[in-house]
């Protein structure tokens, strides 16, 4: 017995939150949607309409129109660039292609001069070579004509000593060396 307003809302039939009122029901409309708030919720529409078009129209569109027009300039640059670079590299390549024939072509000169300056020298050395043999194939040549004509000396002298001891041997005359001489020269000369 504290209170009597708890125990007036205590002695009340207590309702569950899903019932509705008979007479609370009809009276009130959702605001957006009661026929007396149309006008002014057109008035703001139109007026929010208006506002956000002008402020994308002055604002926005044209910073974005900037943005796209800068993007479209630095893409215009990045293109020219890239094509000057791609003339450049094509020059470069193509100086790259020319020294290099033109280093294949000066080896290749190079290759023949060394060529030709060794086949001159080892033809110059060749002939030294032959004329050095030629000249001791003579000398041997006159040495060996020397030591035959020598021999032959000796040979005459051995047949004159082997005649005489011969001719001693088999008979008791003894011939000298002039006739022995004599007689070899008249039967060398038979022949």
């Amino acid at each position: 017995m504290g209170n009597p307003a708890t125990e007036e809302t205590m002695a009340e039939p207590v309702t569950a939150g899903t019932e509705v009122p008979h007479d609370a029901g009809h009276a009130k409309v959702f605001p957006p949607l009661d026929p007396n708030n149309v006008a002014p919720q057109l008035i703001w529409l139109v007026f929010t309409f208006v506002v956000l078009y002008v402020l994308l129209a002055r604002l926005v569109l044209p910073r974005i129109g900037e943005v796209l027009e800068e993007r479209k300039d630095r893409i215009k640059r990045d293109l020219a660039s890239a094509e000057r670079l791609k003339g450049e590299t094509e020059k470069a390549l193509a100086s790259y292609e020319k020294a290099l024939a033109d280093a294949r072509a000066n080896a290749s000169s190079i290759a023949r001069k060394t060529r030709e300056e060794l086949n001159a020298e080892v033809e110059k050395e060749r002939k030294s070579v032959e004329d050095h043999l030629a000249g001791k194939l003579a000398e041997a040549e006159t040495s060996i004509a020397d030591k035959k004509s020598e021999a032959l000396a000796s040979v005459k002298d051995i047949a004159g000593d082997t005649v005489t001891a011969i001719v001693g041997a088999l008979s008791s005359v003894k011939a000298t060396k002039d006739e022995i001489e004599r007689a070899l020269a008249a039967a060398g000369g038979n022949k």
